[in-house]
């Protein structure tokens, strides 16, 4: 698999590069080490493209997993409480996770547990690999990365994702590089507000 593009969101690349340009070299090499024909292994039963074989997205998940978890990447997550008064949320989103229920508590409401988790983080470097539908890449962009970064758990986010040329040979209802740079271009230059890499990759 070959990457195809490379977007900088709040020089999130020039951060990268040269800040962490040894991470970057091993998310090249997690992805140059993928055959993507040997992930060609998804038989469609969509109209459209009945018996037709197509990348499987779970199959190049776990390839791509695979050369992170050589490097030492490993899966993170993130714990919070959240309640229905705005206010107390802006009070308590910066205290650690125990102190957040304890504040909810006091203040005489339900304190509701959440979580965010992502595929791999390393060094303050968080990437997600979203090979799904369109709407994950949204929730990715603009409340994962943006909630580790806001815990002052990571600097930067990256997301890797097809382009269109590989999304047409995958199922319907995938993301892909152009239409979600589109996306996140038409939100101005500052949102959101943290540093991001968006990768496009083929086969």
């Amino acid at each position: 698999m070959k990457l195809a593009e490379i977007y900088s969101h709040l020089n999130g690349l020039e951060y990268l590069t040269v800040r962490r340009p040894r991470l970057w070299r091993e998310i090249e090499s997690a992805i140059g080490a993928v055959n993507a024909e040997t992930c060609r292994t998804k038989i469609s039963r969509e109209s459209r493209m009945k018996g037709k074989r197509l990348y499987s997205p779970i199959a190049m998940n776990q390839a791509l997993k695979a050369g992170f978890v050589r490097n030492r990447w490993s899966q993170s997550k993130t714990s919070y409480w959240v309640t229905s008064d705005a206010k107390l949320i802006r009070r308590t989103m910066q205290l650690p996770a125990d102190e957040q229920k304890a504040e909810i508590a006091a203040a005489g409401l339900t304190p509701i547990f959440s979580y965010n988790q992502t595929d791999f983080v390393k060094d303050r470097v968080a990437v997600e690999v979203q090979f799904g539908k369109y709407a994950f890449v949204a929730y990715d962009l603009f409340v994962k990365h943006m909630a580790f970064f806001v815990r002052d758990l990571i600097d930067l986010g990256i997301e890797i994702l097809p382009m269109k040329s590989l999304q047409q040979e995958m199922s319907s209802g995938v993301a892909y590089y152009e239409g979600e740079l589109y996306n996140l271009i038409r939100e101005g230059r500052g949102v959101p507000a943290v540093p991001l890499v968006l990768i496009g990759v083929a086969p």
